[in-house]
């Protein structure tokens, strides 16, 4: 069974994929995406993987018959992928020389730009799950891409959002987000000329940190090469900085937010981003999300931003010190 189920309380979709539950966890002894595997190139860098258990696909089943009243089916038309980031097992994003870095960015901009192209795409998604806090059951580095039929709530939420602050004050709610964040500059952890990092104000994670273009783009496509290898060495130096806090791989989830597939106004409000979410609020302890979290979507940080900034920061610079940037 796989379909999308509307949720007529929260006018959003859900994805249900009974498949998945097929999915192995990791045997010791072989890993499907490493060379030799028989699954893969025998020599590759990154590599594009087509999802063994996708959750949508271009030719999905009928919707089983069991809706009524408000609620609603459609197909779960769309796409995944997996971006597999190196053949070496154990090498993470901070363990990768920036110019590896760099095919790993025009491999997720060319899969971006050939699923964003799709009508029936209304919506594509890159992302990273990193460690088995938070479900890794495929633990050889890699990532992958959604292409939605419909725009996520969170994303219409942020949408909506910065429409009605422009409606409001006449300016992009992600350049004055920008702006305070450089201006308090406390919660700043990294910047160059073409990036910038910090762990917003308003985080729920404590090292939830976001990653925002200095110039306006809608999507990585637009990023000009200079600004591509700017974000190579962000994402390096920012990873690694994370597992130096702890002296342990740090476990996040890494969420790319372009601008809607299709939409023609973007320019006006949007503002590509990634947002990292981490776990981890101690080294072994796990921030959860509980009843009024989950059931309020009443988010609560149980540490204070300024001083978790402070702490990132220096990992970082830790991580330059010992490290060399390929």
């Amino acid at each position: 069974m796989a379909e999308l189920r509307y949720n007529p309380l929260l006018d959003d979709w859900i994805m249900v994929a009974a498949s998945r539950q097929k999915r192995p966890d990791m045997p010791k002894d072989y890993c499907p995406f490493c060379p030799g595997s028989g699954k893969v190139p025998k020599d590759y860098d990154v590599y594009l993987y087509h999802n063994d258990f996708p959750v949508l696909s271009e030719a999905p089943p009928l919707p089983d018959q069991v809706f009524g009243g408000p609620y609603k089916v459609k197909e779960s038309k769309g796409k995944c992928e997996v971006v597999l980031y190196s053949p070496d097992h154990l090498a993470t994003i901070p363990d990768l020389p920036l110019e590896h870095i760099e095919k790993l960015i025009s491999l997720w901009t060319e899969t971006y730009q050939k699923l964003a192209a799709k009508k029936e795409h209304h919506y594509v998604m890159i992302f990273e799950n990193r460690g088995a806090e938070v479900g890794v059951t495929m633990p050889h580095p890699h990532g992958q891409i959604y292409a939605y039929p419909f725009i996520p709530l969170k994303v219409r939420t942020e949408i909506q959002n910065a429409k009605k602050h422009l409606k409001k004050t006449g300016r992009n709610l992600f350049f004055d987000i920008i702006n305070e964040e450089k201006r308090f500059g406390e919660r700043v952890v990294w910047e160059n000329k073409d990036f910038i990092a910090f762990i917003p104000f308003f985080t729920d994670y404590p090292f939830g940190t976001f990653v925002f273009p200095k110039r306006q783009v809608l999507s990585l496509p637009e990023l000009k090469a200079n600004e591509k290898q700017s974000l190579a060495l962000c994402l390096k130096e920012l990873i690694g900085g994370m597992d130096n806090i702890y002296e342990r791989l740090f476990p996040y989830m890494m969420v790319m937010h372009p601008a809607p597939c299709h939409s023609k106004d973007a320019l006006d409000y949007y503002w590509f981003h990634i947002e990292f979410y981490p776990p981890l609020r101690g080294k072994n302890s796990i921030k959860y999300n509980a009843s009024s979290e989950t059931g309020g979507w009443a988010a609560a940080n149980p540490t204070k931003v300024e001083t978790n900034a402070v702490i990132l920061k220096d990992a970082i610079s830790l991580f330059r010190e010992r490290g060399d940037l390929k």
